[in-house]
């Protein structure tokens, strides 16, 4: 990382700066300050609530929240990240952001920040002489919201819209092709390490490979800045880009999979043993994995509309289960070269908090690492013909599941998993309110 202040004196174009952190619905929470300020941030940190970090999706605090008039609505500290500035490309006025998290007065984490939940999961490898490598796959639609009906973009090539799903389409990519250069450019920038991009079965939809690194933390904040980023310059380009589960009814919705493998202290990866099958511990946290899918599927599956993707058959895995390169099944594990076995979670929607996904995903693993749990035995075949036992697949139930898990405070703090289920529990309360029209309006530019 480059020390802030050396960062902002070789950037003097940058005249006014974002401090944020991540609140437990990934929504970046903060303040601007003029850069001639930001020594004082990068310094001594800065404060807001800490019912700042747990709020709803519409930004307003929770009624029930202990956080709020019971305790004063006291301050926390956030001090910057390891990350550092980091540029805004997709605003007009050079700009930059400085990610900070939260702590105590007296410098103790706060237990209720999505980052430090995966920084303990983290540190919980590393005292068994561990450490993950994960990468996020980051689906996405572009999306003309300008009227009522939700339609794709006018090509900025041929000033027509493609009204049809294609999957692996260099003809969609090069339609966009404007868009995804500055958004590869604007990547760089940031020094965010997006990869491959393909087109997908939706209208509109995109995803784009993060490439594979041995440090968590920053794989989540390359993914929380990704979707900052793409949100942000797709407005620049005239539409939206949006990470909403589901979209469009009769269309599949978009996911973020999740590869991971671990490595001991020599840089072995523990889940290779020179086969195709991997060894017991990659058989153990494939188990973790199983056994608290049922329970944390708040976490993959956060929002109201997220369970409109959770449709057998529509490219979204809701039977518990796993397999040998498998698309069908809820953990896969992909064929290729035994030095990168791994494990693909694909559970999660879109519109996850990828702290919180990083964190459950990492968590349930090493619990099925130090258990020695046993997964059942590998499906075969289509995994939606299947009876197999099944996650949540609506919105209170998962709430229930998460609320009375035994599994969960395992991984997450005891203090996130309160805040989460009274921001969850306040919102689906209002969500009823709202017509469908409306649902989507908030989803569309949050998640």
């Amino acid at each position: 990382m480059t020390d802030p202040k050396t960062w902002l004196r070789k950037n003097p174009q940058v005249r006014t700066i974002r401090v944020a952190a991540c609140d437990l619905n990934g929504q970046p929470r903060g303040k601007r300050v003029p850069s001639r300020f930001a020594h004082k941030v990068v310094e001594d940190g800065t404060r807001f609530p800490f019912s700042a970090l747990n709020l709803d999706i519409w930004g307003e605090d929770i009624d029930d929240s202990p956080l709020v008039f019971e305790s004063g609505d006291r301050d926390g500290v956030l001090k910057p990240t390891e990350r550092g500035f980091v540029p805004m490309p997709w605003l007009e006025a050079p700009t930059a952001l400085l990610p900070i998290w939260m702590f105590h007065e007296g410098g103790k984490p706060y237990e209720g920040d999505p980052r430090h939940a995966l920084a303990q999961v983290v540190n919980r490898y590393k005292r068994h002489g561990l450490t993950p490598v994960v990468a996020l796959e980051m689906e996405f639609f572009l999306i003309d919201d300008s009227a009522k009906k939700l339609q794709v973009p006018v090509s900025p090539r041929s000033g027509k819209r493609r009204k049809a799903a294609e999957v692996l389409s260099i003809r969609a990519l090069d339609t966009f092709d404007i868009f995804f250069t500055d958004l590869y450019d604007a990547c760089e920038d940031m020094d965010i390490p997006a990869d491959t991009a393909i087109s997908e079965a939706g209208l509109g939809q995109f995803e784009i490979n993060m490439m594979h690194q041995d440090d968590a933390l920053r794989a989540a904040d390359d993914a929380w800045l990704f979707k900052m980023l793409l949100k942000g310059l797709a407005r620049r380009h005239g539409f939206a880009a949006s990470f909403m589960a589901k979209p469009y009814e009769d269309y599949a919705g978009s996911g973020m999979h999740m590869h991971f493998s671990v490595l001991d202290e020599d840089g072995n990866n523990i889940f290779d043993d020179g086969g195709p099958k991997g060894t017991d511990v990659l058989r153990h946290a494939i188990g973790g994995c199983v056994e608290a899918m049922h329970d944390s599927t708040l976490i993959f599956a956060p929002h109201l509309n997220s369970y409109e993707r959770l449709i057998p058959e529509n490219h979204a895995p809701c039977g518990i289960s796993w397999a040998y390169e498998n698309r069908t099944a809820a953990i896969r594990v992909p064929s290729g070269s035994p030095a990168a076995r791994r494990i693909e979670h694909r559970v999660a929607g879109g519109d996850v908090n990828p702290y919180l996904l990083m964190a459950t995903i990492l968590g349930a693993a090493l619990n099925g690492i130090e258990d020695e749990i046993e997964p059942p035995e590998p499906i075969t075949g289509n995994a939606y013909a299947q009876d197999l036992p099944m996650i949540p697949t609506d919105w209170v139930s998962a709430m229930n599941a998460f609320e009375t898990s035994e599994i969960m405070p395992r991984i997450l703090p005891q203090e996130l998993i309160r805040n989460l289920l009274l921001t969850k529990r306040q919102e689906q309360l209002y969500m009823t309110e709202l017509s469908p029209l409306e649902q989507v309006e908030i989803y569309l530019d949050t998640v």
